[in-house]
């Protein structure tokens, strides 16, 4: 008989502690950085939070006795089973010691739901889509991870492998030198050609229009992505909210977009690494460490290319090339040196020679685990 016991989410008090048991995993775990807890109990409120227009979710905690021992959340994405015209669901903000009883009941839990609601497979971790932190970390776990990337105990690959996950599909992070990436004389001349082919023109994002520069990332966004896997349309609504999120963090000179006869073809969003400050908040933004995002700003060494999409009649012309030369050259203008470009599909040949090109590195891998329910 389990000793195991599945509670779920009900009230503020159980979303806290759902919230907060990470901190009980990862208390000795020099890598990890800590989410603020602001964004985690934003990006879970369902009555805030957009995606839950076109989603459901619950969230359980599993306990031993009066201890926690693990959590999960059970996601239904009605929009992501409209586009892909499947029956997929999803798991997603899996937390647990190394407890195999404990994964088990909460995979069995998350399976139960989804099968309650016709779904027929599950599928994750997605917290809680493709479009937020997704995967789980199967290589490189000696480094703190990046800016909205994931980072989990390696662990955690046995408790899903154990209960029959299969890989779904793997994503990779590049690690991108700017020294390395400016002597490539390939992505040079490639770019050069491409820009004096299509007579593209390269603009940063302009923060006194930022309502203006928004309608052109919602053109190109869910153009660009449209046929990867796993993909999943942003509603406007998402974008709103996802802008308003990042606005106070974005550096407006790596934030471009490209125009050839004044037509948007393309959009970059490049962010610098804020989790080199947020390590030491320890979650809290209030009263004062907001003030450090400013403050120490010049202490971050790192940039994460989050998108880069061009609209896919301009794609497969070297324009990627661009914008990569672009986007290395303001990054070290900024003092910039190390990016990441992330992430990126396994099997998405068109990214991964691009980062071949620019001399990067493939320095993590994640996983999207799969099981049919």
């Amino acid at each position: 008989m389990s000793n195991v016991t599945i509670k779920k989410v009900e009230t503020d008090s159980d979303l806290m502690k759902f919230i907060k048991f990470q901190w009980e995993v990862y208390k000795d775990e020099p890598f990890w950085v800590p989410p603020l807890l602001m964004d985690r109990k934003k990006i879970l409120n369902k009555k805030k939070n957009p995606f839950f227009l076109h989603a459901e979710a619950d969230y359980f905690l599993a306990y031993r006795g009066n201890k926690i021992v693990g959590r999960i959340a059970a996601i239904k994405n009605d929009l992501h089973n409209k586009y892909h015209e499947d029956k997929v669901g999803f798991f997603g903000f899996f937390e647990c010691f190394n407890d195999q009883e404990a994964a088990n009941a909460l995979f069995d839990t998350v399976k139960d739901w989804l099968k309650e609601r016709g779904l027929d497979a599950m599928r994750g971790p997605a917290n809680p889509s493709s479009n937020d932190e997704y995967g789980m970390l199967l290589e490189g776990f000696d480094d703190e991870p990046r800016l909205l990337m994931p980072y989990n105990p390696k662990y955690y690959l046995s408790l899903c492998e154990s209960y029959g996950f299969q890989k779904a599909k793997d994503l990779y992070a590049y690690r991108l030198e700017s020294d390395k990436v400016l002597s490539s004389q390939k992505l040079e001349r490639v770019q050069a050609l491409a820009r004096e082919r299509a007579k593209i023109t390269i603009t940063s994002l302009n923060m006194k229009d930022f309502d203006n520069e928004l309608k052109k990332v919602k053109y190109v966004y869910n153009k660009a992505w449209a046929i990867n896997w796993g993909f999943v349309p942003l509603t406007d609504k998402e974008l709103d909210a996802m802008a308003e999120d990042l606005k106070p963090l974005v550096e407006p000179s790596l934030v471009l977009f490209g125009e050839i006869n004044n037509e948007i073809v393309g959009f970059a969003l490049v962010m610098l690494d804020y989790n080199q400050i947020f390590k030491s908040f320890n979650g809290r933004l209030l009263p004062f460490n907001w003030i450090k995002m400013f403050t120490q700003k010049k202490k971050i060494k790192y940039a994460r290319v989050i998108t880069l999409g061009l609209i896919p009649e301009f794609q497969k012309r070297g324009l990627d090339a661009v914008f990569y030369w672009e986007v290395v050259n303001r990054a070290r203008d900024l003092g910039i040196l190390l990016g990441e470009a992330s992430w990126i599909l396994e099997d998405n040949q068109m990214m991964n020679r691009g980062a071949e090109v620019m001399n990067s590195v493939l320095y993590k891998k994640y996983r999207l685990y799969e099981i049919n329910i």
